[in-house]
């Protein structure tokens, strides 16, 4: 693939397990878009990351001289200055997937909360919780192709990060989120398919991820 260059420089700063910065690499590889990426550590922020960042928080993406934070920002605006959009153009259905893309990322919470629960009674509230979204995600899939119709959209970089880590789940600690959930497993095992997923997270991550989940005392690592 020819990589797209961008008007601008783009860096995009992250750290090695946040999901929310795979949603962005995700959009980044899946458009062809020339970037850099710089990680750092969540635990020990640097101070030049205190000052472009408002939240705290990453992804962040610096465009030239100026800087954006929140991932679905970003990824609109990547979809945006680029060409080949992978977000609709009708008004009605672009604030639709704005909708799933903003309850996509209360179930990346959900899911990181189940993960670092540090007793039974928290584990629990948080797998149950994450459970009734998935139940609502299940209901709104009537095809076999991707989240919202026939091809990759922004909404399928917001849910991918997902499917990275419930693999992780089921593969090292036998526990599957998605056993009731057909049509979700299905879309799962599509996501993990394409190589701008498989790309998208380091390249020892699974061992960063357990290893990560031992640090924080997970009642999934004890």
């Amino acid at each position: 693939m020819s990589l797209q260059q961008p008007p601008k420089p783009i860096e995009l700063i992250s750290f090695n397990l946040c999901p929310f910065v795979q949603r962005s690499v995700i959009t980044l590889l899946k458009k062809g878009i020339d970037f850099k990426i710089t990680y750092i550590d969540l635990a020990d922020k640097p101070e030049w990351f205190l000052k472009i960042s408002p939240l705290g928080k990453v992804p962040v993406v610096r465009y030239g001289e100026d800087v954006l934070f929140e991932s679905a920002v970003i990824n609109e605006f990547l979809d945006e200055i680029t060409p080949s959009s992978i977000m609709p153009i009708d008004s009605l259905q672009k604030a639709k997937d704005r909708g799933w893309i903003e309850y996509s990322s209360q179930v990346i919470m959900s899911q990181y909360l189940a993960t670092v629960a540090g007793d039974q009674a928290e584990y629990e509230k948080q797998a149950d919780a994450l459970d009734k979204q998935l139940a609502r995600l299940e209901n709104m899939i009537n095809h076999d192709e991707f989240f919202g119709g026939p091809a990759f959209s922004l909404v399928d970089s917001s849910i991918a990060p997902l499917f990275t880590r419930f693999e992780i789940l089921k593969n090292h600690y036998d526990l599957d989120f998605l056993k009731d959930y057909p049509k979700l497993t299905k879309l799962g095992e599509k996501y993990l398919q394409l190589d701008y997923v498989k790309q998208s997270v380091v390249e020892d991550f699974e061992p960063i991820f357990i290893e990560y989940l031992g640090k924080r005392n997970s009642l999934l690592a004890a």
